[in-house]
Order: C-alpha cells, then sequence, then structure tokens
C-alpha cells in the first residue's frame, strides 16, 4: 500500500462489511454509498432490511462457544493464566455482541449503530491487548492470577479501550472537529486506520512470536505449534474472506451474504484454537508433588 492510500478507507468499505464504516459514512451505515455490492439479505416491511443473518446467527453461537470455554477454564485450576485467558474470552463476547450490530443489518437508528462502533473497535484493541498479555503472564514474572497481574490487564485494557473508543465516537458523532472524515480525500481517518487496521496486527504478531518462543525455547515442546499456528492460518483466512474474497461472495449472492460471515466464522475458529493451545500447554489440576510446580505439564 503506497503512503498515498494510507488511512484511505473508500475501498475496504466499498468492498467489505467493517464496522468502522458506520462512523465514516454519512448515514452511518456501512453498505450504502460506497459504490460497492450493497448488502441486502432479508427484505422486511417500510423498504427495510435484515442483512448478515448468516453474521448474526455465527455470533450468537461465538458467545455460546466463549461461554464453554470459559466454563471450562474454571475447571483448569493449575492452569497458569487462567483467570487473564477468562478476561480475553470476555473481551471476544462483548465484541461479539456488538457486532451483531454493528456487522449485522439491523434497521438501527444512525445514533445508536454508532455507539455499538465505538463500544466494537475499542474491544478489538482491548481485548486483542489483554490477549498480548496473556503471552506474557505465560513467562511468568508476575504471579498469575493476582489483583496485581489482573488489575494491571483491566486498567492498560480499558485505558486504550476509552480512547479507542472516544475517537470513533468523536468521528461518528462530530463531537469536534478533529477526526471527520473527507468523502472527496478517500475518507481519510489516519486516527482510526492505526487503530483498526494496524494495532491489532501488531498485538496479534507480538502474542504469536511471544508464544513461540514460550513454546519452543522455554518449554521445549513442539506440538502446541500446531495449535498456534493453526490459529493464526484460521485467523489470516477469516481476513481473506472479508477484504478480498468478499465483494465476489456478496456480487455472487446478489448481497444476500459477504465475507463477513466468514470472517465471523473463522475468527470464532481461530479463538477456539487459541484456547486449545493455551489449555495443551497447562495443567488442569494440581499434580500431587512435594515442591511447587510452575503450572505448565
Amino acid at each position: 500500500m503506497g503512503s498515498t492510500n494510507f488511512g484511505n478507507f473508500d475501498a475496504f468499505c466499498r468492498d467489505s462489511t467493517l464496522p468502522v464504516c458506520n462512523v465514516l459514512s454519512e448515514n452511518h451505515n456501512q453498505t450504502g454509498g460506497w459504490g460497492g455490492c450493497e448488502l441486502r439479505g432479508i427484505p422486511l416491511s417500510n423498504n427495510r432490511y435484515l442483512g448478515n443473518l448468516g453474521s448474526i446467527l455465527l455470533c450468537g453461537i461465538a458467545i455460546a462457544v466463549s461461554l464453554l470455554l470459559l466454563l471450562r477454564s474454571e475447571r483448569k485450576k493449575a492452569a497458569v493464566g487462567r483467570r487473564e485467558m477468562q478476561l480475553f474470552l470476555l473481551g471476544y463476547i462483548i465484541i461479539e455482541i456488538c457486532e451483531i450490530f454493528t456487522v449485522g443489518e439491523f434497521p438501527l437508528s444512525g445514533g445508536v449503530r454508532v455507539a455499538f462502533t465505538g463500544i466494537h473497535i475499542g474491544m478489538i484493541i482491548a481485548t486483542t491487548w489483554i490477549l498480548l498479555l496473556n503471552a506474557v503472564v505465560g513467562y511468568q514474572i508476575l504471579d498469575d492470577g493476582t489483583p496485581l497481574s489482573m488489575g494491571l490487564m483491566v486498567i492498560s485494557g480499558a485505558v486504550l479501550f476509552i480512547g479507542t473508543g472516544y475517537i470513533t465516537l468523536d468521528t461518528g458523532y462530530h463531537w469536534t472537529n478533529e477526526f471527520i472524515p473527507d468523502p472527496s480525500d478517500h475518507y481519510r481517518n489516519i486516527a482510526l486506520y492505526v487503530l483498526y487496521q494496524l494495532v491489532p496486527l501488531i498485538f496479534l504478531v507480538a502474542f504469536f512470536v511471544l508464544e513461540a518462543v514460550l513454546v519452543l525455547r522455554i518449554l521445549g515442546e513442539v506440538r502446541p505449534m500446531i495449535y498456534l499456528v493453526g490459529a493464526a492460518l484460521l485467523f489470516a483466512i477469516g481476513q481473506i474472506f472479508n477484504y478480498v474474497i468478499s465483494p465476489y461472495i456478496c456480487n455472487g449472492t446478489a448481497g444476500k451474504i459477504d465475507g463477513a460471515l466468514f470472517e465471523t466464522l473463522f475468527t470464532l475458529l481461530s479463538v477456539v484454537m487459541i484456547w486449545v493451545f493455551w489449555s495443551s500447554i497447562t495443567e488442569d489440576d494440581w499434580p500431587i508433588a512435594s515442591q511447587p510446580v510452575s503450572g505448565y505439564p
């Protein structure tokens, strides 16, 4: 991507269903006015539509699966980073709740959609940051599950959530003139471009690298890398569907679905694989031993 395109959203919003597009377009609707395939979905009364029904249903499944993983995590009493992993899953649940209303095409008012979008994007930043900190917790620099460990994670995540949420809401509600995108300048918004497109990717890559070093160099294991690499590949496939294949799916189905459905699906599978990876390098219960244990098998 050339420097002249840095911060531009018009091509992304034309070809993909992204929550950030809700606060960039004048009508606060990601499918309207971008010049691409319009996601119409199921017709309702009064010329209204319910779009991305598949994504909405998958979000519901993702919430149920995450709750199940939360309960499964509770049983792993000796697992390193158990509370921290549960905090990540809670963040993902909030993201999926918001995605129902930001990616799903409900007949909502523009103001309500902007509010959900602010929470959604803020939680994406906070949750990927919490995931990165989960990798740091694995090195046991601080005792996991303690008020200090959890407090640092919650406070730092809250700072990122509030800062990102404010920028997103300011862009949509026009509280100031600082972040209003100019349609004639490709809807450029440097702040949201960095926060939405780049920062989560940096956090995810750092998580992968830290976990790979932990598994290969410290634990001396290879098998958990299968799950970690699988999580990365599943997430990447979801992004390819959302950013590259989406317009072809939308045009091929006459606007009934697009790549967002598959992005939701593969992101869910990636989260499940992350949990499986974490579970594979931790103990379920304290082994009977006379000396303290680290929590790793």
